[in-house]
């Protein structure tokens, strides 16, 4: 079979040859910069530093030799966004800062690994309309965001393989926090709706006209839309379902509604598009409301949180979901294990969400800068020994 054979069996909740394989499709499900050069340096490939699908998590555009050697499935396209853009950083002696389109100041400390959002533009305890109405918000549908993209969809459509597109900016509820700074928009979601919604409004019709351009150009060469927004914890949620359904949950339906439609408009004749929903952490309870309001695809799989158990999430969303993710542990088992803690890790998870198609595999969350070559190399071998159908 080819990628997109199998792929599109999975999705369509068939069984295929194997268990496809995503690494680096989004910015999700992908591997972080010392990591790729660590792994590329023990299979022997060129280890020259790769492209960045999202500079401030320092996560890579794999070289197209190590997604080859490691047969994966999917390949991604990465719009230019505050991630990715204009990433040019002020050295400020311990650190590097940078402003990003949002209005966000970011800086990277010259001993760390990623870039962190350390000044929220609108963090004042209390927020007005005008505030957020004049705030200087980035042009969402600026075209030269998704310049050459159709490009690389359509050489990896030749080759078998199924696309995946991201969006302009991290979720609703995640860019609230953002903006205003966590502690603040927390309160504002529950002391001050009116201002909550404004923002989550402002960033509805941002994604609707990110969303809006950039399928009309590329919805008939793109498979998978990709979305996100972080509402679990490892033990719960961060707002009560009650309050995703009142805030967030219509705001994501248009954002879908949107999605969808444009997808069926542009798809040839025989194919569909699938919406890629990304939320850490136990999102349980608003499973049913992912489900429908269009969510087609869950990642990661967060495993270790509480109500995320493999088994009861394939027996219970399993015909109505794919399950993207959840292949091993990547908080202690990938960083810390050993090659045979990863792949007994692997073959539990496997046992569990592989029968009966509609799961795709992958890390948890993506593979960080610690997790040495042999323990990805184990995961990948146990994948290749045990996901066949």
């Amino acid at each position: 079979m080819t990628s997109r054979d199998r792929m599109t069996a999975v999705l369509e909740h068939r069984c295929p040859d194997r268990v496809p394989y995503d690494l680096g499709g989004t910015h999700v499900s992908g591997i972080h910069q010392i990591a790729y050069r660590n792994l590329c340096g023990y299979l022997g490939l060129n280890d020259s530093p790769a492209p960045f699908a999202d500079d401030l998590q320092q996560v890579v555009i794999p070289s197209d030799a190590l997604l080859d050697r490691l047969r994966v499935d999917t390949r991604g396209l990465f719009p230019l966004t505050s991630h990715n853009w204009n990433v040019k950083g002020e050295n400020k002696g311990d650190a590097y800062e940078f402003v990003d389109e949002w209005g966000f100041l970011q800086r990277f400390p010259k001993d760390g690994y990623w870039w962190s959002l350390v000044k929220s533009p609108l963090d004042s305890p209390v927020v007005d309309t005008g505030q957020i109405a004049n705030h200087s918000w980035p042009k969402a549908d600026l075209p030269e965001r998704i310049a050459g993209l159709r490009e690389k969809a359509e050489t990896f459509r030749a080759q078998g393989k199924i696309v995946m597109l991201k969006g302009i900016c991290a979720g609703l509820f995640e860019m609230g926090q953002r903006l205003r700074g966590m502690e603040n928009f927390l309160c504002d979601v529950l002391t001050d709706p009116d201002s909550a919604k404004l923002v989550l409004d402002k960033f509805t019709e941002l994604k609707l006209q990110f969303w809006e351009m950039g399928l009309d150009e590329l919805g008939d060469v793109v498979d998978i839309v990709v979305e996100a927004d972080d509402y679990g914890t490892q033990e719960s949620q961060l707002i009560s379902p009650d309050t995703f359904r009142q805030l967030m949950k219509p705001r994501l339906k248009e954002i879908f509604d949107l999605i969808k439609r444009k997808l069926a408009e542009k798809k040839p004749g025989g194919e569909r598009g699938w919406i890629f929903f990304h939320s850490c952490g136990n999102v349980r309870p608003i499973l049913p409301d992912f489900i429908e309001i269009g969510v087609d695809i869950l990642n990661p799989v967060h495993v270790n949180a509480a109500g995320m158990e493999p088994t009861r999430l394939k027996n219970d969303f399993g015909s109505e979901l794919t399950f993207w993710g959840g292949g091993v542990e990547t908080q202690n088992v990938l960083p810390r294990g050993t090659p045979e803690d990863v792949r007994e890790d692997v073959k539990r998870n496997l046992e569990v969400l592989m029968p009966g198609g509609g799961y795709v595999f992958n890390t948890v969350h993506n593979i960080q800068a610690e997790v040495p070559p042999e323990n990805i190399m184990a995961m990948w071998e146990t994948l290749d020994e045990y996901g066949t159908y």
